[in-house]
């Protein structure tokens, strides 16, 4: 193999020692350690001060700002008592990542020296450039100004000497510039929608949560096969490279004994994690050779987005102290299952999960359908709407791929809840609603004890999917901001939540006994939203043209797909729920179509670059030795004979010929297409024309790289293979 890999096969392949952190205390002993949480609230604030606080944090009691300058200076004490030197107002731009400008906590004292010092003021809110971020036009390099404003609700932390402020990020003007303030607004509608509705059953509720559970799905590579991949250096996914013999197809990966290095990385990132208060319970082998998995227990969903973007930067950092790095893009290696993280969704109160079966009465089994039926209402209303929230130029390569939910927007229910809505359905009277519980199912099996049955399976095809107390929505990536889905999903119910109870008072006002109404009107929306209902296999053909017949979003374009969040019942939606307004929105896809298209340039152009200055050298060196041995041949032997004996190699002279001109000709035709596409002016249109053009053409250029790979001799390829990169020693 070539010199360079070689040297970076080697070094990644000799057996590294594998240190482990040792386990000093238990994980209930160094939880949230460098968080500032209520415990630490209470024993570093006054009273008074700690009682306003969390009434803002539990009630959503407006900050008042009096308090502000008592918070800062128990937050700094704490701060400084744990080595912390700067703070920042961490936030999350629309750049999918995190962003953080550090302040040391010093001031001039007067006296020629500097103090310690820490305000109010520089804890409620700071002025970064909001023209240096992703904002559609919102903000021109000549208007400058944005601020980003602490978020009481999700607590500060500690990283390395720094504390971090969870803030939104807004412009001068007012409109958002960053995920977390939608989120907030989102969470905010669906809480005061939901506890309208949840008075019909319990007046005595206060507050509806929306919980978050996401689960992270990655791949790991040694460090020196990445830095000998330039594509997986600059994009995140690898642009060529031939199946290994051996991917997933025996199945021996999933859920298998986790290698000794993974292991030991996993476990000091879990104790990192724990310290921070991300309460990381779940660790496994995914499916795909080299792909790992990591899920918390559940959450309030403002702060299990935060605790997500977090854990993705603490992963990055602690990978590269086990000579790993961690791949977070949707699709790194063709040929092998892509990643997702799916987001397991759920509704709360401070009485209890109101998606919870079966319950103690009927009229909490109504409770129940009545939440079920409404969430299918506001995923049939908005179906493209919710697609466009987990698309993106990442995402497109796994979504409808056979390893994934497609790219249609369905949902699963199970056999149990599908039958009770088909009875709902069909019956004209108000009768009760009995749910079954779990079931016991024995095994013949003595020592085995009786195991309890759900009543829902699971369907791994469906991206929208009941699983027991929760909907799991499986068609998020694995590198996305999970706030994205979480704030479609949950201004959808808000506003279906909000006309379900206008229609409910509709007939109680007409005299109408509560009771019958709000079967009256489950039974009107069940038979509505039957065309989101979905139960089979997702990944078929034939469920494609179903789709299709149901009127379900079937647009597989990613920039398209982006439309949805323009249309006026999207529009109308955002609006009423007060969540974002027509100009946010219109930024907003501004910002996606171009990320779209500059990721798509970036891949096209490192895709360029490897063929020309890696894959063509390479295959033409090769094809010269190769012709060399033909001359050679028809020197030392009768023509008869040489021209048997050289036959093969002509034949792959003239495939790598074929090969090489086709790449040439076609990474010239992709650098003409850029620049005319390039050239729109308009950022819709671009990156249409990116994804009609540019995407098709990488495919076919790739495709003849992969062929090569096959052909050249392996001592002379100067690219890790994918035999390489995807199984860890």
């Amino acid at each position: 193999m070539s010199d360079l890999r070689f040297r970076v096969v080697e070094t990644a392949f000799k057996k590294r020692p594998v240190e482990v952190t040792p386990p000093a205390e238990r994980p209930s002993e160094y939880f949230a350690k460098y968080v500032f949480n209520r415990d630490k609230m209470f024993r570093y604030l006054p009273g008074k001060v700690f009682a306003k606080l969390t009434d803002v944090i539990d009630n959503g009691a407006p900050l008042d700002r009096s308090i502000a300058d008592e918070v800062a200076a128990g937050m700094k004490k704490w701060a400084i008592e744990m080595g912390a030197t700067h703070y920042t107002h961490w936030f999350h731009p629309l750049t999918e990542g995190t962003a953080e400008k550090h302040d040391a906590f010093i001031e001039h004292d007067g006296k020629g020296g500097v103090m310690e010092e820490f305000t109010g003021k520089l804890l409620v809110q700071q002025e970064p450039d909001a023209s240096s971020f992703p904002n559609g036009g919102i903000r021109n390099t000549f208007e400058a100004r944005g601020y980003s404003a602490w978020d009481p609700s999700s607590p500060a932390f500690i990283v390395d000497d720094t504390l971090c402020i969870p803030t939104i990020f807004i412009a001068y003007t007012g409109e958002s510039l960053d995920y977390k303030a939608p989120l907030l607004k989102a969470l905010r509608a669906v809480d005061k929608a939901a506890t309208d509705v949840c008075r019909y059953f319990n007046p005595e509720v206060k507050k509806v949560y929306a919980y978050l559970g996401w689960e992270q799905e990655y791949f790991l590579v040694d460090e020196g096969l990445y830095a000998a991949r330039p594509d997986l250096l600059m994009t995140g996914r690898t642009l060529t490279g031939h199946d290994s013999a051996k991917n997933q197809q025996l199945e021996d990966h999933y859920f298998g004994a986790i290698p000794p290095r993974v292991a030991a990385f996993m476990k000091d990132l879990e104790i990192e994690a724990l310290k921070l208060g991300i309460p990381v319970k779940t660790r496994h082998n995914e499916v795909a050779p080299n792909q790992f998995e990591l899920a918390p227990v559940f959450e309030e969903c403002n702060l299990a987005v935060d605790h997500n973007m977090l854990i993705m930067s603490l992963m990055r950092k602690i990978a590269r102290n086990h000579g790993f790095r961690v791949l977070l893009h949707e699709k790194p290696f063709k040929g092998v299952n892509g990643s997702g993280k799916h987001n397991n969704w759920s509704l709360g109160t401070d009485t209890g999960i109101l998606l919870h079966a079966p319950g103690k009465t009927p009229e909490d089994n109504l409770r129940f359908i009545t939440f079920v039926v409404n969430t299918l209402m506001a995923v049939y209303r908005h179906n493209g709407l919710l697609k466009a929230s987990i698309s993106s130029a990442t995402n497109a390569h796994r979504l409808g791929a056979n390893e994934a939910p497609p790219a249609i927007i369905s949902s699963f229910l199970g056999k149990q809840l599908s039958q009770v809505l088909e009875h709902i359905e069909a019956s004209d009277k108000d009768e009760l609603i009995n749910l079954g519980g779990k079931q016991g199912m024995k095994l013949d099996i003595p020592q085995i004890p009786e195991l309890l049955i759900d009543n829902t399976d699971r369907n791994r095809t469906s991206p929208f999917a009941f699983t027991g107390n929760r909907f799991e929505f499986r068609a998020v990536g694995s590198e996305a901001n999970c706030a994205s889905a979480m704030i479609a999903l949950n201004t959808a119910l808000a506003e279906q939540l909000t006309d379900f109870k206008h229609d409910v008072d509709e007939l109680t006002e007409k005299g109408e006994p509560q009771f019958s109404a709000i079967l009256e009107v489950v039974r009107r929306y069940i038979k509505k939203c039957k065309p989101i209902h979905f139960d089979g296999n997702g990944y078929s053909d034939e469920w494609k043209e179903e789709a299709a017949r149901r009127g379900l979003d079937c647009e597989t374009s990613v920039p398209v797909i982006f439309d949805n969040y323009l249309k006026e019942d999207s529009i109308r939606m955002f609006e009423s729920t007060g969540v974002m307004n027509r100009k946010e929105l219109e930024a907003r896809n501004e910002v996606k179509w171009e990320m779209y298209t500059k990721k798509i340039q970036i891949e096209a152009r490192v895709l360029g670059d490897l063929a020309m200055n890696h894959i063509i050298p390479v295959a033409t060196q090769y094809q010269t030795g190769l012709i060399d041995n033909v001359y050679k041949i028809h020197q030392l032997f009768p023509a008869d004979k040489a021209d048997k004996l050289s036959a093969k190699n002509l034949e792959l002279i003239e495939e790598i010929a074929d090969r090489t001109a086709f790449i040439k000709e076609h990474v010239d035709a992709m650098v003409e297409a850029r620049k005319v596409a390039n050239k729109i002016e308009n950022q819709r249109e671009k990156a249409v024309a990116y994804h009609d053009t540019i995407v098709p053409a990488m495919e076919e250029i790739r495709y003849h790289i992969d062929k090569l790979e096959l052909i050249v001799d392996n001592q002379m390829w100067t690219l890790p293979k994918y035999r390489e990169l995807l199984f860890i020693r």
